[in-house]
């Protein structure tokens, strides 16, 4: 390992967290693991790279140096961002489990027990068909999760870096708040909120913001499409700020208009799924335990709303096509896994078909602690209510949609203030 003080975290982190993967190494009865999820290869390493469509992996010995194979092209990072020192990189013509096998061989691995992520996304059937018929000496087990078991639980440096994450999350979202009018497109909000998280210190997350209106927010997953926001409706906002390649998310709703009996009642359970849940999160819980007070409160309502999903998942370090670790732990049904000290998560009582036409949220990200648990987030809950949105004119909508898709954050907030003071006259 080359030592080097200009990593994400302090190089004895990277120690700490190599030497825990021994550990749990040679409680399997491994000689080494073959490492090919991005995330566990960035949190080993540090190491990180857009190309992961390609096969990389991280080779860690029990007793020798680590390697890694990797793209030729994606070697530089290696260089430029990691402690790893020995590099077996192939051509975009080559063959990449042909360069991991020979690699294995060459540094005295062909005839040991070799772990492999299995279940990795990035580790594709034909790949794992090629190696069980070329690597013939050693055997091969499923290590799937060995490296997870340490990022489960986050360390100080790590809670830190995640704070800088949420900073960008609530300047994403405060800016998504601004840009919210009658007359604005979908992508005119997604635009301000992403020149907020930026600005703001925030880098490419895993996944962008979610930003659906109207009878859209009843579509799961959907985002922007263009679609200009109406007078009277509402805006669901789910934002997931990066920092490092941490995350962390919060969901929010903007109504442009009165606020109606049933989406306060709305707004009101989901505040009280997250404070009873808050208050109940501590080491020793299970996540059924806690899944099972927030489902219970958010499906006793009388607004025909439900709880489709799990009630909160894991996040921390993500690669796109996903910003959650939900793989490793969600707060669901049935699920007796205990909760620790350090473990972050994405809470989530949101509520899908309010009058049978809306979903809204209200989400928060928090951290467990020695006995209880904290959020990331300073930012009020309430539904953001812009009562003066009700009734928009024809002509300043004409002009609204008439305007660039794109504006800079500072023009969506100074157009807005004007609608607000038109209207109010």
């Amino acid at each position: 390992m080359k030592q080097r003080d200009d990593m994400t975290f302090p190089f004895e982190e990277y120690e700490r967290r190599v030497e825990e993967l021994r550990e749990r190494m040679r409680a399997r009865l491994l000689d080494a693991v073959i490492i090919s999820d991005p995330e566990n290869i960035m949190y080993l390493t540090d190491y990180q790279t857009t190309g992961y469509s390609f096969f990389q992996c991280l080779v860690v010995p029990l007793e020798d140096e680590p390697f890694m194979i990797t793209r030729a092209m994606e070697e530089s990072n290696i260089h430029a961002r990691t402690w790893v020192e020995r590099t077996r990189p192939y051509p975009d013509t080559g063959d990449a489990i042909q360069m991991l096998v020979e690699s294995l061989r060459e540094f005295g691995l062909a005839k040991k027990d070799i772990g492999y992520e299995r279940n990795s996304y990035f580790f594709p059937a034909y790949h794992q068909d090629s190696i069980h018929t070329t690597f013939t000496e050693g055997r091969l087990f499923d290590c799937f999760g060995i490296v997870e078991q340490g990022r489960i639980c986050k360390s100080p440096l790590e809670i830190d870096l995640m704070r800088k994450a949420a900073f960008a999350t609530e300047a994403g979202m405060k800016a998504g708040f601004e840009a919210c009018a009658a007359g604005v497109t979908e992508n005119e909000i997604a635009a301000a909120i992403c020149s907020g998280m930026f600005r703001a210190g925030g880098e490419a997350p895993a996944v962008m913001p979610y930003v659906t209106s109207g009878p859209r927010t009843m579509i799961g997953h959907a985002t922007w499409e263009g679609r200009t926001v109406k007078p009277g409706e509402h805006v669901f906002l789910e934002v997931g700020g990066c920092y490092r390649r941490y995350h962390t998310a919060m969901m929010r709703t903007v109504v442009l208009g009165e606020l109606s009996d049933s989406m306060y009642k709305a707004q009101e359970k989901m505040k009280l799924a997250l404070k009873q849940v808050k208050g109940m999160i501590r080491p020793g819980l299970t996540v059924s335990d806690a899944d099972n007070l927030v489902r219970k409160i958010i499906m006793e309502n009388d607004v025909g709303a439900r709880l489709v999903t799990r009630s909160g998942y894991s996040i921390g370090i993500a690669f796109p096509p996903s910003w959650d670790e939900g793989y490793i732990i969600s707060l669901k049904q049935g699920d007796s896994t205990i909760l620790r000290e350090g473990m972050t998560f994405h809470i989530i009582p949101w509520m899908w078909g309010v009058d049978g036409d809306k979903t809204c949220g209200i989400s928060d990200t928090l951290f467990v602690t020695a006995d209880g648990c904290e959020s990331f987030f300073s930012l009020d809950e309430d539904f953001v209510v812009k009562p003066e949105q009700a009734a928009h004119s024809k002509s300043a909508q004409q002009e609204d949609t008439a305007l660039p898709t794109a504006p800079p954050p500072e023009f969506a907030t100074a157009r807005a203030t004007v609608k607000r003071q038109s209207t109010a006259r």
